[in-house]
């Protein structure tokens, strides 16, 4: 019983303590005055990580999805029909596309060469076939210019006939002057 009433009253010789966590505040703010920039880039990178294995997961997700829907027989043979008459109907756009420019082709080497025989013939009657086909020409491009150009008699001039660029008379206070040919002003 001695040894209670002793360990009594050494209990009671202590005044109680109030248990906080103050002691972990100094040696918390010691690790990170010490470690404060690496736990940081720890926390940043850990960050990253988790938000790329997050996105990975996503698409992983999204991609098994996909995969289960497209083991579908009747719906592979859907997508296999569909991709098949797209094809077929733009081959088709690209064949009409094709025939038309050499249906165009066709016209246009025919009507150089029905030019060919007109100056041929005329060239054998002994007229002058460069002439024709100048006259010919310059009608067919006075018919598609006359309205579209103007007079280059409505132009003004952009400067006055007396304008000389080196006569220094060009303008108002931006005026430019060689420096002066001496040493430095200074002593």
């Amino acid at each position: 019983m001695e040894a209670d009433d002793g360990a009594r009253v050494r209990s009671e010789d202590v005044p109680p303590q109030n248990q906080d966590l103050s002691f972990l505040l100094s040696s918390v703010t010691a690790f990170l005055s010490d470690y404060g920039w690496y736990v940081m880039f720890v926390c940043v990178g850990v960050y990253l990580l988790i938000q790329h294995l997050r996105k990975n997961r996503s698409t992983d997700s999204q991609s098994s999805s996909v995969s289960a829907a497209s083991q579908d027989p009747e719906s592979v043979v859907r997508s296999q029909v569909s991709l098949e008459a797209s094809r077929r109907r733009m081959q088709e756009e690209q064949d009409a596309r094709a025939a038309e420019f050499r249906e165009r082709q066709q016209r246009l080497e025919e009507e150089k060469r029905r030019q060919k025989i007109e100056m041929w013939e005329s060239m054998k009657e002994g007229k002058s076939y460069k002439g024709n086909a100048k006259v010919a020409q310059q009608n067919t491009e006075e018919a598609t210019s006359s309205s579209s150009l103007r007079p280059k008699t409505d132009r003004k001039p952009l400067r006055n006939s007396g304008y000389s660029p080196l006569s220094g008379d060009g303008g108002g206070t931006c005026s430019w002057r060689p420096g002066r040919r001496g040493p430095s002003a200074g002593g």
